[in-house]
């Protein structure tokens, strides 16, 4: 893209090819000022390349056609190798009449634009690395006066600024020259006036800094307005729209959403934009050969959203794109949703394959999800967003982003209650609940639980107050209130019975029979935990009916029965493996491991707690993971010191 270094890259390499001796034919150099208003042309690049070799004046052909055979002719006499630089390059028809015509010399060709027609190696340019970005601050400022200490003395504003210039090299170079010019303030000052600028792009061009070392003006937005401007208006329309995008990765599926356009029509435009290099291909989760998914550089998405801002009528092209983007989102996360909670005696859901595959979507789309739901603030989309949260909450916990579910509910909540809509709000408030309690919030949590039960006592709901018991005892019981859980969860059951909700009542007993074990009645735990699995296949839940053999497992254990236990965890355990539930999973292994421990079985109980590590990787809980090794560590340690 615009601003990457492809011009320093090719005279740095330029020279040093030269100062080994590569090319004692010489070298020439033309800037084509391909993105420029009048891009120069191949007729008047010829007559440059001329004049560098000698040909002027008289001894310059009067026609084109004799020029180029005068410039092939005098490449083709020349025996030593030349290099010949064609910079800035637009459009083929620039480049392809200067070739040598013989491969006896060498062109390299910048551009914007891959030349995929053309049988030539292409080399694509991406941003720096970071430390690449912070080396290159740091060498700037220190070329210009070695006594600067700043980056050695704000090394973490450093870092941020070279991650807001996205680490694209245009932006640092100017970066570093906004620093020397400010050279008695900090880094950090320019860090934050950056944060601060509505449009990054502006804050980039403020002070006219001249030009760099090759002639060219340090200015990032120019170099942007050139690329957009160059674009067919399918593809500027696409570029614009895709700045609106909830987050900076999104795939395919959802780009023909917020373009309007079908998927094979929005393939084909979004490769053209890859093409320019103003989006990037990410690669699919199905590995080679599937659709990928793309990515527009930050400041590029920065500049687009400043187009659209710019235009009355761009703003409601793209409010228009965000409530569809909006509602696919909503659909296919209902859909996915779907199959998280599926039950297998009942028919699949609509648009994917299975869980594996619609828990791939949500994987994929999760930050464009997250950050949609956050549109529920304006009243446009509260709607559809408030209804994407709640399809959002079974997968939050399921993979245990319990940052994001917390920000997605409270979105959801806010929205509700400015909508005037308490049984929206009920939900909602579930939803928080759950993330605040799965977050550690447990006072809050248990706030927010109260408040939908209230909210559904006085709407007459009884099946879903019954719903807000069963989460308010979960809270309960976590902040050490047995008997007032019992009570909850025992309100929670009733009302599930009432309703004829058999599912939910198999959960509620469940629940009951973790309190009653806490409250030390492990008989009555017991008879719970059987009713809970009995209701949980006679439903076919067979997920939850994995976790109620856990709790059982537990509660056994507690119970001295250590061998009923180790059954049930292991009944438990298949299940949980057979829904990837890789939490529950190591959840379920480390109960294992106590298990053998308590018959007094070292090397079983350690090799349970290495499988609970292994099952807590996968599921990202690292810090659970980390226990469950030092646990297996401890167990090693106990037997060897127990060894005659």
């Amino acid at each position: 893209m615009g601003g990457i270094g492809k011009t320093a890259l090719a005279l740095e390499a330029a020279h040093q090819a030269v100062s080994k001796g590569c090319f004692l034919g010489g070298t020439l150099f033309v800037d084509l000022r391909g993105y420029d208003d009048n891009p120069v042309t191949a007729d008047q690049a010829v007559l440059a390349l001329l004049d560098a070799l000698g040909v002027r004046g008289p001894n310059l052909p009067l026609t084109p056609a004799r020029q180029y055979d005068a410039y092939r002719r005098l490449l083709a006499e020349r025996r030593d190798r030349m290099l010949l630089i064609l910079d800035n390059a637009s459009d083929p028809a620039q480049f392809l009449p200067l070739l040598p015509g013989t491969d006896h010399h060498r062109v390299v060709i910048t551009s914007r634009d891959r030349p995929d027609a053309l049988p030539v190696r292409l080399i694509d340019l991406e941003a720096l690395a970071p430390a690449e970005s912070v080396a290159l601050i740091t060498r700037a400022l220190h070329d210009a006066d070695e006594r600067d200490d700043r980056p050695a003395r704000e090394p973490d504003a450093l870092s941020e600024l070279a991650a807001l210039c996205c680490h694209l090299p245009l932006a640092l170079q100017i970066a570093a020259a906004m620093l020397r010019r400010r050279r008695h303030r900090g880094i950090g000052s320019l860090v934050t006036e950056i944060k601060e600028a509505e449009d990054p792009t502006a804050a980039f061009d403020r002070s006219n800094l001249g030009t760099d070392q090759y002639g060219r003006s340090l200015a990032l937005r120019p170099v942007l307005d050139a690329s957009y401007r160059r674009l067919p208006a399918d593809q500027a329309r696409m570029l614009r729209l895709l700045a609106l995008a909830p987050a900076p990765e999104i795939g395919t599926d959802a780009v023909a959403a917020l373009t309007d356009l079908d998927a094979h029509s929005a393939l084909d435009l979004l490769e053209e934009l890859a093409a320019t290099h103003l989006v990037t291909a990410v690669p699919g989760v199905g590995g080679p050969g599937s659709v990928p998914r793309w990515r527009l550089h930050d400041l590029v998405c920065a500049y687009g959203a400043g187009v659209v801002a710019g235009e009355p009528g761009l703003v409601e092209e793209g409010a228009a794109a965000r409530g569809r983007v909006l509602e696919f989102y909503w659909r296919w996360a209902d859909a996915a949703d779907d199959w998280l909670r599926w039950l297998p005696d009942g028919p699949g859901p609509e648009l994917f394959a299975g869980r594996g595959e619609a828990l791939a979507w949500l994987d994929g789309e999760r930050a464009g999800l997250v950050a949609a739901v956050q549109w529920a603030q304006e009243e446009r989309y509260a709607g559809a967003a408030v209804g994407l949260a709640m399809c959002l909450g079974v997968y939050l916990e399921w993979r245990r982003y319990f940052d994001d579910w917390v920000a997605v509910a409270r979105a959801a909540c806010e929205a509700a209650r400015r909508g005037e809509d308490p049984e929206a709000e009920g939900v909602a408030l579930l939803s928080l609940g759950s993330a605040l309690q799965n977050a550690g919030q447990l006072e809050e949590a248990i706030g927010a639980h109260t408040r939908a039960r209230d909210l559904y006592q006085a709407a007459g709901n009884r099946h879903r107050e019954g719903v807000a018991w069963a989460y308010l005892g979960i809270g309960l019981a976590r902040g050490g209130q047995v008997e007032e859980a019992i009570g909850a969860h025992t309100r929670a059951r009733d009302l599930y019975q009432a309703a004829g909700d058999r599912q939910g009542e198999g959960v509620a007993w469940d629940n009951l029979g973790v309190a009653l074990r806490d409250a030390g009645r492990a008989g009555e735990a017991i008879d719970a935990h059987n009713r809970a699995r009995d209701l949980l296949q006679a439903v076919g839940d067979r997920h939850r009916e994995g976790l109620s053999w856990n709790s059982l497992g537990s509660t056994l254990r507690k119970a001295g029965r250590v061998e009923e236990a180790i059954e049930a965890y292991s009944k438990g355990l298949k299940i949980c493996r057979e829904f990837e539930d890789w939490y529950g999973a190591g959840q379920i292994v480390g109960n294992l491991a106590l298990a053998h421990q308590a018959a007094h079985r070292p090397a079983e109980a350690r090799a349970a707690w290495l499988q609970s590590a292994d099952a807590f990787t996968q599921a990202g809980a690292t810090e659970e993971a980390a226990e469950a090794r030092a646990r297996a560590q401890e167990t090693q340690t106990a037997e060897a010191q127990d060894q005659p």
